[in-house]
C-alpha cells in the first residue's frame, strides 16, 4: 500500500520519533491553558458585569430587557399569547433579550393615574400601554404635557360598539340612532320603550363613547340642545352599571326585558360565549357607530425599552398576531373580521359597520362635565302658587293651571336619582296664619320611607296631585322668596346641589310684603360663594312682569322663564334643570 500524506502520514512519523513522555506533557499542558483561559474569561466576565451566558442562540444573551405591557382587561389574554411566542423567538436590542410582560389594567385606571382627574389605584406605570380606545390616550396627551408618551399610530384591534339585547326580548329591523336612543324630551320621560344601560361612562369606554355620540346627535352645544341632553343623560343614569360584569348580570336577568346595553362587540361576543343557553341579540346603530380601537401607546424614556417596545409593536402587526386578535372575538383594526368567530347567526356582520369619528377631547371632558353634575343628587325645596288665578282654564287642555302644573311637576319628579332630597311648599298670602308660604312636605331623600309606609316619593306625587289653589288667594311672592332662601341656607348640606325651584303665575301682590328693593339686598347680604342656592323660577300667564324674576335668579346665581301656556311647564322644567350642566349656573330666558 502506498504512505499517504497528511496528519496519516508525515506527521505521523515525526510524532513517533518524539520521546513519549515529552509528548504526553504538551498535550496535558494544551488542555490545561485552554480551560484556564475559559475559566479566567468567565470570572472576568461575571466580576465585570455580573453575568455570563454561554448559550446565546437566537441573536441574543445578557441580561434581558424587561417590557412592562399594561393592556385592556379583554385584550390582555390575546396579547399574552403572542407575547409567548416574542418571548421565545430572543429578539433582541443591542445583543440583549426583551421579555414582554402583559398584565391586565383597566384603561380608565392608567388614565386618572397619569392626569390626576380621576380615582386611580393600584401601579398605573408601564413601559407599554394599550387601552380600549384613543379617547383615554387623548386625554392623558391633553392633561400631561411632561410625561413620557409617544402614540405609535398603531392600532392593534378593533371593536365596533353594537346594542345588546336579552335573548327573548323582541327584535326590532334595525337598531334605533343615537339621537333615538334615549327620550330627549319631558313627555318622553317615563314612555313605554328600551330601557338602555350604560357601564359607568367614568371608567368605561363604551359609556363613555356612548354620551358623547348622544350629545353630538342632540347638538347639546347649542343652548335648546341642553334641556334634550339632561333628559337623555338622567334617563341613563338611572340605568348605568359600575362595570361590565355588573353590565352582563343585568342582561343575563331577564331574558324577555325591553332593554339594550351598549357594549363592544368582542365584550357582546364574550358574553355569548359565557351564556350560550341564551346568548344576547345583537344590532348595529343606526347612521354608524364607533369604534374601539386599541392604540398602541411607548410611555418608556429609555431609549433601549424604546427599541424593545417597538419590536413587540411590529410583532403584533404581523399576520400571525392579528390571527390571535380575530379569534379572541376582535376585528383587525382595519376591520377584518372572522367569520367563525363572529357569525352572522348571532347577529354580528362581516362587514365593518359605518364608523363616525372618535369624540373630540373637548366633547368627552365637557359631556363627562356635565355628567358629573348631573349625578350629584339635588336637594331641592319647590314651592308652588296656590293663589286664585291658579283655577284658570288652559285652552285646549280641559284643565285649570293648577292642573297642569302638577301634572308637570310630576313628571319632572323622574328626573332625579333615588338619592335625591326634594320638598314641597305652596304659597299665597296669609294662608298659614300671618305667613304668606306653608310647608307641605319636608325636605327628605326620596326613597325614605313616611309614617303611611310608603315613599316619600309616592308622597310627593301624592301630594302634588291633591293640591288646592286658594279661591280668592293673592300672590306673596317675595316674602316667600326670602323664607325659603333662609330655610335652604339653614338646613345647606355641602355634598349636594341646594336649590329653590318657584312655580307661579303671578306678580307680587301683598301689601304687606318687604319690596324688591329688600329682597335684592337681604339675598345679597346672605348669600356666600361656599354656598350657593340657585333660584329657578318658571312663571306662566299673560301677566308676568319678568324683570323682578330675571333680578333674583341673577343675584343667587338661578334662571328664570315666562311662559303664557303653561302646557310648556314639563320642557321649561327640563331647561331650567340644565342649568345644572354650567359651573357657574344658567342664563336666564
Amino acid at each position: 500500500m502506498g504512505r499517504h500524506s497528511g496528519n496519516n502520514g508525515d506527521g505521523w512519523d515525526r510524532q513517533e520519533r518524539r520521546p513519549p513522555g515529552r509528548s504526553r506533557r504538551r498535550r496535558r499542558r494544551g488542555r490545561a491553558f485552554i480551560l484556564l483561559a475559559s475559566a479566567f474569561a468567565i470570572i472576568i466576565g461575571l466580576g465585570v458585569t455580573g453575568w455570563y451566558v454561554l448559550d446565546t442562540s437566537g441573536g441574543c444573551g445578557g441580561q434581558d430587557v424587561a417590557l412592562d405591557v399594561a393592556a385592556s382587561p379583554e385584550i390582555a389574554p390575546a396579547l399574552q399569547e403572542v407575547a409567548a411566542e416574542f418571548n421565545a423567538e430572543n429578539e433582541g436590542v443591542e445583543g440583549r433579550c426583551v421579555q414582554a410582560e402583559v398584565r391586565e389594567a383597566e384603561s380608565a385606571n392608567i388614565t386618572y393615574g397619569i392626569t390626576g382627574a380621576g380615582p386611580a389605584s393600584g401601579d398605573t406605570e408601564s413601559d407599554v400601554w394599550i387601552p380600549d380606545s384613543s379617547m383615554w390616550a387623548n386625554l392623558v396627551k391633553n392633561d400631561s404635557q411632561d410625561v413620557a408618551f409617544t402614540d405609535t399610530g398603531t392600532s392593534v384591534a378593533s371593536s365596533p360598539l353594537v346594542l345588546a339585547r336579552p335573548a327573548e326580548a323582541d327584535m326590532p329591523d334595525e337598531g334605533p340612532s343615537w339621537e333615538a336612543l334615549v327620550p330627549t324630551s319631558a313627555s318622553e320621560l317615563g314612555a313605554e320603550g328600551d330601557e338602555v344601560h350604560l357601564v359607568d361612562p367614568v371608567r368605561s369606554s363604551a359609556g363613555m363613547a356612548t354620551l358623547s355620540l348622544v350629545a353630538g346627535a342632540i347638538g347639546e352645544e347649542e343652548e335648546d340642545g341642553r334641556p334634550q341632553l339632561v333628559a337623555a343623560l338622567q334617563t341613563l343614569q338611572a340605568n348605568t352599571s359600575p362595570d361590565q360584569a355588573a353590565a352582563f348580570e343585568t342582561l343575563a336577568e331577564e331574558p324577555e326585558a325591553a332593554r339594550l346595553l351598549v357594549l363592544s362587540e368582542q365584550a357582546t361576543w364574550r358574553y355569548n360565549r359565557d351564556h350560550s343557553d341564551a346568548p344576547a341579540q345583537i344590532s348595529y346603530p343606526e347612521g354608524g357607530t364607533y369604534a374601539l380601537d386599541y392604540p398602541y401607546i411607548d410611555r418608556s424614556s429609555d431609549p433601549q425599552v424604546s427599541q424593545a417596545a417597538e419590536l413587540f409593536r411590529e410583532k403584533l402587526t404581523r399576520n400571525a398576531a392579528q390571527q390571535v386578535m380575530l379569534k379572541n372575538g376582535f376585528r383587525t383594526a382595519d376591520g377584518e373580521a372572522d367569520a367563525k368567530v363572529l357569525t352572522e347567526d348571532a347577529g354580528f356582520q362581516p362587514s365593518l359597520p359605518e364608523q363616525l369619528p372618535t369624540p373630540s377631547t373637548s366633547d368627552v371632558q365637557r359631556i363627562t362635565q356635565a355628567w358629573n353634575r348631573l349625578k350629584l343628587d339635588s336637594r331641592l325645596l319647590t314651592i308652588v302658587d296656590v293663589s286664585g288665578s291658579m283655577l284658570e282654564s288652559v285652552p285646549g287642555t280641559g284643565m285649570n293651571r293648577m292642573d297642569i302644573t302638577a301634572q308637570a311637576a310630576i313628571q319632572g319628579l323622574e328626573l332625579f336619582p333615588e338619592g335625591s332630597e326634594l320638598g314641597m311648599w305652596r304659597f299665597s298670602v296669609g294662608i298659614n296664619d300671618n305667613l304668606d308660604y306653608e310647608e307641605l312636605l319636608p325636605i327628605r331623600e326620596l326613597t325614605a320611607e313616611t309614617d303611611g309606609g310608603g315613599t316619600h316619593m309616592e308622597a310627593l306625587k301624592q301630594q302634588w296631585s291633591s293640591v288646592d289653589p286658594v279661591p280668592d288667594g293673592d300672590t306673596g311672592l317675595y316674602d316667600t322668596y326670602l323664607a325659603a332662601y333662609r330655610e335652604m341656607s339653614r338646613t345647606y348640606k355641602a355634598d349636594r346641589v341646594n336649590a329653590i325651584l318657584m312655580l307661579t303665575d303671578g306678580n307680587n301682590d301683598d301689601e304687606d310684603s318687604i319690596s324688591l328693593e329688600e329682597l335684592e339686598t337681604k339675598l345679597e347680604e346672605e348669600s356666600s360663594p361656599v354656598k350657593p342656592i340657585p333660584i329657578f323660577t318658571i312663571a306662566f300667564g299673560p301677566d308676568i312682569d319678568p324683570e323682578p324674576l330675571d333680578r333674583i335668579a341673577e343675584i343667587s346665581g338661578g334662571a328664570s322663564y315666562t311662559t303664557e301656556n303653561p302646557a310648556e311647564i314639563g320642557d321649561i322644567f327640563l331647561k331650567a334643570f340644565s342649568n345644572r350642566l354650567q359651573p357657574a349656573g344658567g342664563e336666564q330666558g
